[in-house]
């Protein structure tokens, strides 16, 4: 059973609400911004180009960049601001703005495993070899028909009549 098709401007579009959200409080350093931002943009340049499987390549590496990311920004900045003493309105910010920076977080795995899915369907090919066989199969070729095999060159026949001679070196 295969994942469902998802569409890419989905993903954006959700991730981009997300990431906005996640910064309606001032509590996330500029760096967090930047960097969803920044691949976001990779993300519309892989909507632009249909066919490259370059862009979704780095859209995807960008996405697990961001995990990383995220969980450090999140988990060191938390602390320093959940400590000062917010109250009414800005608190309840406060809370939205770290439920949407932690969704978000929690929704990018999900949504890798989505856009790895449109990286093969494109005909993009990850061939990692780190040295264990079981996690880098390669496509099974056995029932491909070569193109372009050609017979063996045969020499020129020559009749009986005319034998040619090589002396012998």
């Amino acid at each position: 059973m295969g994942l469902p098709v998802i569409n890419l401007k989905m993903i954006i579009t959700v991730h981009w609400l997300l990431t906005t959200w996640g910064c309606l409080y001032f509590w996330l350093p500029p760096p967090y911004i930047w960097s969803n931002y920044a691949v976001l943009a990779i993300g519309v340049w892989a909507i632009a180009q249909r066919d490259s499987v370059d862009a979704l390549a780095m859209y995807l590496i960008g996405m697990v960049i961001t995990i990383l990311l995220d969980i450090i920004h999140i988990a060191v900045n938390y602390e320093r601001v959940a400590d000062i003493q917010i109250g009414g309105t800005a608190r309840d910010q406060f809370r939205f703005s770290v439920g949407m920076a932690i969704l978000s977080l929690l929704l990018k795995p999900v949504s890798c495993l989505f856009v790895y899915q449109m990286y093969k369907e494109r005909g993009g090919d990850c061939n990692l070899n780190i040295g264990f066989p079981d996690l880098t199969r390669s496509r099974d070729r056995t029932s491909y028909q070569t193109i372009g095999e050609q017979e063996p060159h045969r020499p020129p026949s020559t009749s009986s009549e005319t034998k040619i001679t090589v002396p012998g070196y």
